[in-house]
């Protein structure tokens, strides 16, 4: 299916799957922030795993658990770095991983479906970006654009937006055992959406 269904068939999820499926995609992101920071020392990574801890339980028992969304935004804010003095293909994955998680937290503030859909646009711009810029001079312009759909990167990033959204498509509520459930997932399929293994410090 193509980028263009799968961003409607998120529109047509619950509210609840929706955050779910934001959340999903910032973890397979985040470890690009991860990797960024060991390589560059610039930064730190633990805001960014506890907003993260912190949304997945508040999804998990929204009622019982209080998050400072506005604090955790600030706080990934605060780590986020800039192109400018970074002379590496790494801070345009670790920008785009602070970007999503921003988004989703704006989402969970203004109660806003848009930017749980934003997330989803993110985590496949990110990975066509970094497509783009590993591989543009050896395609060309005029290919780049088919390169980058077909490139494995991209289909595999599709495919589990894709696979994501049927699995809460049959998940009658969201609840601590479903967000056990995809935990266990995130730790199987072992790798973030470029591809880097999941093995990064926390």
């Amino acid at each position: 299916m193509s980028q263009l269904d799968t961003f409607q068939r998120i529109r047509e999820l619950p509210r609840e799957q929706q955050i779910v499926m934001a959340l999903y995609l910032c973890e397979r992101m985040v470890p690009n922030y991860d990797f960024f920071h060991q390589l560059t020392g610039f930064g730190d990574s633990k805001p960014l795993h506890g907003t993260l801890n912190a949304c997945w339980d508040w999804v998990a028992n929204p009622k019982k658990t209080k998050v400072n969304f506005a604090r955790w935004q600030e706080k990934v804010d605060e780590q986020t770095p800039s192109e400018y003095g970074h002379d590496m293909l790494g801070v345009y994955p670790a920008m785009d991983a602070c970007t999503a998680l921003s988004t989703l937290l704006q989402g969970l503030l203004d109660d806003n479906a848009s930017n749980f859909l934003d997330v989803a646009k993110i985590s496949q711009a990110s990975v066509a970006k970094f497509i783009e810029l590993n591989d543009a001079e050896e395609v060309g312009t005029e290919q780049l654009k088919e390169h980058v759909q077909n490139h494995e990167l991209m289909e595999y990033e599709v495919a589990i937006q894709q696979a994501m959204i049927n699995f809460l498509e049959q998940q009658p509520a969201v609840n601590r055992a479903l967000v056990s459930q995809l935990k266990m997932m995130l730790n199987d399929e072992g790798v973030s959406n470029l591809g880097l293994a999941l093995d990064a410090e926390e």
